[in-house]
């Protein structure tokens, strides 16, 4: 039972915000591209197809951020106490778990089509890169929207079979969303980071972070509206986007203390209903 313990802080399964912000974009891929007018139940098991693989690819990327960063977590205020970190588990076993857990998720990986499955297995060494560049730039944000939505991409080829300009579209537009969302995250550790010499976008915005967020979420936003009149979709739509943008630029933005952590971690964590908002959107704007 003290294993199981130590492998679900491990993993971060017991935080499941994680998971589901890399949810997210497989399902709106997934929802644009399907056509609604046949059967269903492909959608439906492609849906949970990407969250088992969401959830596996998560708890693998979280045990190699812990041992790529493991010397920097003990000094941090907010991940001293993480299982590698602390001690409580060695690089080893942390290495044999990652690697049950991509061996599952190639299992679920090869439920689907060729193209889907090349373009999963070409992401992964930039999913499990991501850590070391916070040490080098203050972008490692924006790497990490090109590899956090990469599952869009993967939704859509996993119903159209092809790679079309829509999906790209789309695509570009989630990464301000996660560079964003992101720069939220990491309000939370700027001390630290600065004292140790991270980088991030929270720090290389901290003076004026509202306006960055803004203009990410604007983008975002944008791109939203566009992928409805290229897509087709039906005012239902549009009128949820609404809700979305509200929820966003207000209730993110406006309320944003950037110096209060546990402000910022409620704020970030409120992105999950922005990714519900938008898959309901798709859905609606498609079959009313």
């Amino acid at each position: 039972m003290n294993q199981l313990r130590i492998f679900i802080e491990l993993t971060r399964i017991q935080k499941p915000i994680g998971f589901m912000l890399l949810f997210w974009p497989c399902a709106w891929g997934l929802t644009a591209a399907y056509d609604f007018s046949g059967e269903k139940v492909t959608f439906i098991k492609y849906l949970f197809f990407f969250l088992a693989g969401s959830i596996l690819m998560r708890s693998a990327g979280c045990i190699v951020n812990d041992i790529i960063d493991y010397r920097y977590d003990k000094k941090v205020e907010r991940t001293k106490n993480r299982p590698i970190a602390s001690g409580k588990i060695s690089i080893l076993k942390g290495v044999i778990y990652t690697i049950i857990l991509c061996l599952i998720a190639l299992l679920v990986l090869l439920q689907f089509n060729n193209l889907t499955i090349l373009f999963a297995i070409l992401s992964m060494p930039f999913a499990f890169t991501y850590p070391l560049l916070k040490r080098f730039t203050y972008w490692p944000q924006l790497f990490l929207g090109f590899t956090f939505n990469f599952g869009l991409i993967l939704g859509w080829t996993s119903i159209s079979n092809n790679l079309g300009i829509y999906p790209l579209i789309f695509y570009l537009g989630t990464i301000f969303w996660t560079l964003a969302y992101d720069t939220i995250y990491g309000f939370q550790d700027i001390k630290d980071d600065e004292i140790i010499g991270l980088k991030s976008t929270s720090i290389k915005f901290k003076k004026n972070p509202k306006f960055f967020l803004s203009l990410s979420y604007g983008i975002f936003l944008i791109n939203l509206l566009l992928l409805g009149y290229l897509i087709k979709l039906n005012i239902i739509y549009y009128l949820v986007i609404i809700i979305v943008s509200k929820q966003m630029l207000y209730s993110q933005i406006y309320k944003l203390n950037y110096k209060d952590p546990s402000n910022c971690l409620k704020i970030f964590k409120s992105n999950n209903l922005v990714g519900f908002l938008i898959f309901i959107a798709l859905i609606l704007g498609k079959v009313i």
